[in-house]
């Protein structure tokens, strides 16, 4: 006699709701930027530039990639792609800065071009998530316009072996660290007040 197994259905389990990592990533990407930032602007001396390091590693790189990876749990493309490509800039930056030798007989010419090439990927990639942010608000389109005009300044000053457009990439720097902290503040206060406390204006 054939018996039939009745087997009770399987259990719903609600998906687990995470913090917003994005005033993380924002923090972590403001204050890295801010650092360096100032060492090009000449605020900081270039003998103590290498501050930066532990920062770009630490807060700029890994907590940026870790935001970035929660962004995607949350299902943010966006905020996915953002925050783990410019965790893995920072990172990158830490190895350039620990590894990067040129080869003997390399010129300083031919270093400026490489790193000039290098930024120069960097701006497009941000004019990319520029055009993506055009869709989110005020405050974050504005970090991406002045972060694109960052990497521009610094891209054209190492083609053209200027430091002065260097120290003016610098302090287009410090405004975007500026503007990517007071975006990640207006994501904390809000979601901690539970109202629109610091406004970042709709487009």
């Amino acid at each position: 006699m054939a018996t039939s197994t009745h087997l009770p259905p399987a259990a719903t389990v609600a998906p687990t709701a995470i913090a917003d990592p994005g005033p993380l990533g924002l923090s972590a990407f403001a204050l890295t930027t801010f650092i360096l930032s100032a060492a090009n602007a000449g605020l900081i001396d270039a003998g103590a530039k290498s501050v930066v390091l532990s920062l770009a590693l630490f807060y700029g790189g890994i907590v940026q990639v870790v935001a970035g990876a929660w962004e995607f749990r949350k299902g943010n493309t966006f905020g996915a792609t953002a925050f783990c490509s410019y965790g893995g800039f920072w990172l990158t930056y830490w190895g350039l800065s620990v590894f990067f030798r040129p080869a003997t007989g390399t010129s300083t010419g031919a270093v400026d071009q490489a790193l000039g090439y290098f930024l120069l990927a960097w701006t497009v990639f941000t004019a990319i998530m520029l055009i993506a942010s055009l869709r989110t608000n005020a405050a974050l389109v504005t970090t991406f316009v002045v972060l694109t005009l960052t990497f521009l300044l610094l891209a054209w000053g190492r083609f053209a072996g200027s430091q002065t457009l260097e120290k003016w990439g610098g302090w287009l720097g410090i405004l975007t660290a500026i503007c990517a902290l007071y975006t990640a503040a207006a994501g904390v206060v809000n979601e901690t007040w539970r109202r629109p406390v610091v406004p970042v204006g709709k487009i």
